[in-house]
């Protein structure tokens, strides 16, 4: 598996993470239809379509509210650089995250 958003930005909002109990997990890390997506744990490589994510400490909105913010984030940066050689690359992998999210009628 490749670093997750929380080991890179280090929140410690993960489940029993060192910030849970004081800030609360984040859903990213078990949001498990994600599972798998850019080879992370959960949504873990794919945090900026899980609506209410924390990040910055902030709680974040929908995905369409995160879309620009994310787009300029470090992490997000990261995986796009790390997956666009990949034989399915980043693009084709966002494709599949919509199916996803059409399929269990969430967003």
């Amino acid at each position: 598996m490749k670093q997750n958003c929380w080991d890179y930005k280090q929140c410690g909002r993960t489940p029993g993470g060192p910030k849970e109990h004081e800030l609360g997990a984040c859903p990213v890390a078990s949001y498990a239809e994600l599972n798998g997506v850019h080879d992370g744990k959960n949504a873990g490589r794919a945090c900026w379509a899980v609506a209410g994510s924390l990040c910055g400490g902030k709680v974040q909105g929908t995905e369409a509210q995160k879309r620009n913010a994310c787009w300029e984030c470090d992490f997000l940066k990261h995986v796009r650089k790390e997956e666009e050689p990949a034989t399915m690359g980043f693009s084709a992998t966002r494709l599949g995250m919509d199916r996803v999210f059409q399929k269990i009628g969430a967003r």
